[in-house]
């Protein structure tokens, strides 16, 4: 049995743990969408399936698929992957999906944040966004774990978390209009606290430029363990990047986390700025309430949106020189993980990457 609690997070005890912590496994959405992804969406789906067998060789994999993609799913997905029925609007399970959390005696737990596709009906990504809204509650239903219903919209890919009380993210986002106009800084900050089981925020300004998530933290920086974090970072000053990363460097030198500790700052060069093609965006079918993607748009392609598994990092590569020295640059953050790269283009193409299309589930007490 699942229940709604009234209570919050904090006041009972739980936190968000750091992505490095223990999986029970991970959960991701399937892709589908003619209007996101280029021809049916089937160039996509073969990356989705590197990217899966990837994770799945350090832990489960779930895929939700929808009831008509259901068999198809099924059919090439490989056959230790659970595959489950759940309506969705499209892949993003970082971002509808819930935030899980533990407490110290390893019970687990969903937060179901609100959700408006980026932006709501006049800035989102696509519209409607029904199916992404229920996505939390049926995960933790099939779970059976309890939930608690957050009373604000947020990504969970504009969070990055320590799992000792700090929690990473950007103005950019956060504070943007679009998501919770009637939310001050510190109204936003009370319900991160209390939901997350943090003690301190270090806020970033900007996110990535022209990542259309309006700056996902996730992107541009994240946690590789407590006291230590990775940066998107480019030496071009000509590139826009250029100034976004370094106010986000100059913060960051300045910041402690919860803990007290000075943060160790690892920069992650960015690929050579990419592009979409006339052949890419000539395979996206138009629909009204989704966003469009023309020939020419900047992609925000950046290495920092990998995904730390039990025993591996799967991060994207580019096709790009850069790819090989953030791979050897993970590799020596993570010596106790393998760092497998899959082909990332195809996501970026619809708007994120592998950290925005997986949602770990900590190991409770159980094992699950």
């Amino acid at each position: 049995m699942t229940r709604t609690l009234q209570s919050t997070p904090a006041a009972d005890g739980f936190r968000m743990p750091g992505e490095w912590e223990p999986h029970a496994g991970t959960w991701m959405l399937w892709p589908e969408r003619p209007d996101v992804w280029r021809l049916g969406a089937l160039p996509v789906r073969q990356t989705f399936v590197e990217v899966v067998k990837a994770i799945a060789t350090s832990e489960p994999v779930t895929v939700g698929v929808s009831p008509r993609q259901f068999l198809n799913a099924r059919a090439v997905l490989p056959p230790e992957i659970r595959v489950v029925e759940i309506a969705n609007n499209d892949i993003w399970m970082r971002d509808c999906g819930p935030s899980f959390v533990t407490n110290a005696d390893g019970e687990v737990r969903a937060v179901d944040w609100k959700f408006n596709a980026w932006g709501g009906v006049d800035e989102g990504a696509y519209f409607p966004w029904d199916q992404d809204e229920l996505v939390p509650q049926k995960v933790a239903e099939i779970e059976q774990v309890d939930r608690y219903a957050a009373p604000m919209i947020l990504e969970g890919g504009s969070i990055h978390v320590d799992g000792e009380g700090t929690l990473l993210t950007t103005e950019e986002c956060l504070l943007n209009p679009n998501r919770n106009p009637k939310m001050d800084r510190g109204q936003i900050e009370h319900v991160l606290k209390d939901y997350l089981g943090i003690e301190k925020i270090i806020w970033l300004g900007k996110g990535v430029y022209k990542d259309e998530t309006d700056g996902h933290v996730d992107n541009l920086c994240c946690f590789i363990r407590p006291g230590v974090v990775a940066l998107a970072w480019t030496d071009d000053k000509d590139d826009p990047q250029y100034e976004i990363s370094a106010a986000a460097f100059e913060r960051l030198s300045e910041a402690t986390d919860a803990k007290g500790r000075k943060l160790e700052i690892h920069k992650l060069h960015q690929p050579s700025p990419l592009f979409i093609t006339e052949e890419e965006s000539s395979g996206i079918e138009s629909v009204e309430g989704s966003i469009t993607r023309q020939t020419g748009n900047r992609l925000a392609a950046s290495y920092i949106n990998f995904y730390i598994a039990n025993s591996a990092i799967v991060m994207p590569g580019f096709g790009d020189p850069a790819d090989e020295k953030a791979k050897a640059q993970l590799e020596a953050l993570f010596p106790g993980r393998k760092v497998l790269q899959v082909p990332g283009r195809e996501i970026l193409l619809g708007g994120g990457n592998i950290h925005c299309i997986t949602q770990q589930q900590p190991r409770g007490s159980n094992g699950s």
